[in-house]
């Protein structure tokens, strides 16, 4: 019983955690612009203007960036697997190796030297994608 009750426990605190590390995160993000490395998994970005943003290695899966600035971002190595990035303008964002397995990219906007070298793309929906 007792074994349960700690693993309830932990689990509670963990849980909160995570939720309190994403709403830590997001105010770093939205005061300095940069939060390279940091959980924001399912953060609710949409419509965020992050022109310039410093978000290497960011752990962005499952977030809602649909009609977010992300022009000249830069985003090498982040985890955006299942992240909403419909109508986002990724303009000249910086994505190498970059993981947008199964992201929502319809109507993104890569042209203008977006980085897309080594970036896995599996199951990503690029439909209405401008990528020249």
């Amino acid at each position: 019983m007792n074994k349960l009750f700690l693993l309830l426990a932990f689990s509670l605190v963990f849980i909160g955690n995570s939720f309190a590390g994403v709403e830590t995160n997001l105010l770093k993000l939205k005061s300095l612009n940069s939060c390279e490395g940091c959980y924001l998994e399912g953060a609710d970005l949409s419509g965020a203007d992050l022109m310039y943003a410093q978000l290497m290695g960011a752990n962005l899966s499952g977030a809602n960036l649909r009609g977010a600035n992300l022009e000249s971002a830069d985003l090498e190595s982040a985890d955006l697997s299942g992240a909403d990035l419909t109508g986002a303008r990724m303009n000249g964002a910086y994505l190498i190796n970059s993981n947008l397995s199964e992201a929502k990219l319809p109507k993104a906007n890569f042209s203008d030297n977006g980085y897309l070298s080594d970036a896995n793309l599996t199951r990503a929906d690029l439909s209405g994608a401008d990528l020249s």
